[in-house]
């Protein structure tokens, strides 16, 4: 059964809410949120209270794009002093419903901006990437978080960094100089590739180019896997990557189609960061089903999800190396796929710990509403009236070097 909201504009197309879903909600979240499950269904149930935020593409900078922004009322995302916070990553949002229009796909051209809820910019942050680590996206399409993974840092590229001012490196961005590792190689600087993540290396030949540009510079070697076991969102994915990402960097950038929970066997501790944005139940997307069998069907087999999900995280765990960091992430209020899934993983691996990350809710209380999940290194975002971001569960652990399950 579903049930029409009335459209804010004439002429606009209402969305359909699908009411099994709803009740399904009602049933379950008024228990577990209590009193804020009656705005977070306010802002869930009304699309034309969603908000938008601007993620720019540091690789195709749209500066003119940012100084509208700025004169629209649009203010920087993350104004708060985060632990972690890449100047690189630039994300402007609105407090009003507003949304730009979305750029088209064009082969050859990369687009400026990428539109998201801008909550799930925070399992991004939690995991802190630096340049040159080995990266996992275990689930990555549609890309979205890939992408702005690459905002904070360059995976398995070489590439000369001039140390400016940020004024001045902006003014100059155009003279960073690209290498990927088949240019190293024929640079004749292959011993720098096997060298450590985070190392800095430097060559003669390299740095020859560095002083024609007149500045000094530093060598980062590194690596990003992004894989999507369903091939209809693998294609979505590579086109995202191929929307934002520059060839010389996306011919370094690893895209495969494997079972996820595979993934820890085919390349044991292999990566030094690891994100399981997993598969959930997605409460903004189900709400709005428009076939109700289809949409009774999920739900009943949507206690299937933390079993998926427990597997996926187990498979991360065997890739990820020894004192690595993991980001678990899903879009959903709900209880079962969240906290649960991360307990069970504490509970099961002596070697995984838990990771504080309650100093993110106090930072950036002024842009997002959190809900209390009793974990320390959990944190839940919900949709709240003029800060319609969320759902968004975000967990953070690390793989100790002692040995576990």
């Amino acid at each position: 059964m579903l049930t029409r909201l009335k459209a804010p504009r004439e002429g606009k197309l209402a969305k359909q809410i699908c009411k099994v879903v709803l009740d399904h909600f009602e049933k379950q979240y008024s228990k577990e949120l209590g009193d804020a499950w009656d705005t977070v269904r306010d802002i869930l149930t009304s699309p034309s209270c969603w908000q938008y935020a601007v993620l720019l593409n540091r690789f195709n900078y749209p500066f003119e794009l940012e100084k509208d922004l700025h004169l629209k009322g649009y203010h920087k995302l993350f104004q708060g002093s985060l632990p972690y916070y890449p100047k690189s990553m630039k994300c402007y949002l609105s407090k009003t419903p507003d949304r730009m229009t979305s750029e088209r796909y064009q082969i050859g051209n990369l687009k400026r901006y990428y539109l998201l809820n801008a909550a799930s910019l925070l399992p991004v942050l939690a995991l802190e990437v630096q340049d040159g680590e080995k990266v996992l996206d275990l689930c990555a399409a549609p890309g979205g978080k890939s992408v702005a993974l690459l905002q904070c840092a360059y995976p398995d590229l070489f590439y000369l960094f001039e140390r400016q001012s940020d004024r001045e490196r902006e003014r100059k961005r155009s003279s960073i100089c690209w290498f990927t590792p088949q240019m190293a190689t024929m640079a004749k600087i292959g011993p720098h590739l096997s060298q450590e993540p985070r190392t800095p290396s430097r060559s003669p030949i390299l740095e020859q180019g560095a002083q024609v540009l007149g500045s000094p510079f530093t060598l980062f070697p590194g690596y990003l896997h992004c894989n999507e076991y369903d091939s209809l969102r693998l294609r979505w994915l590579k086109q995202t990557l191929e929307s934002f990402i520059p060839q010389p960097l996306i011919n370094t950038i690893k895209v495969s189609e494997l079972d996820g929970r595979d993934m820890g066997e085919s390349q044991p501790e292999s990566f030094d960061k690891v994100l399981v944005d997993a598969p959930c139940s997605n409460d903004r997307s189900w709400l709005f089903s428009s076939d109700s069998q289809k949409a009774a069907c999920m739900i009943s087999q949507r206690r299937n999800l933390p079993v998926l999900q427990i597997e996926l995280l187990r498979s991360a765990i065997k890739a990820l190396r020894p004192g690595g960091l993991l980001v678990y992430s899903t879009c959903t209020l709900s209880k079962a796929e969240n906290q649960d899934v991360i307990s069970e993983i504490l509970n099961s691996h002596s070697n995984i710990m838990p990771v504080d990350i309650k100093g993110i809710t106090r930072t950036c209380s002024q842009d997002f509403t959190f809900a209390p999940t009793g974990q320390e290194c959990g944190l839940l975002v919900i949709p709240d009236k003029g800060k319609a971001w969320g759902p968004m569960y975000v967990a953070k652990l690390k793989k100790s070097w002692s040995m576990g399950k």
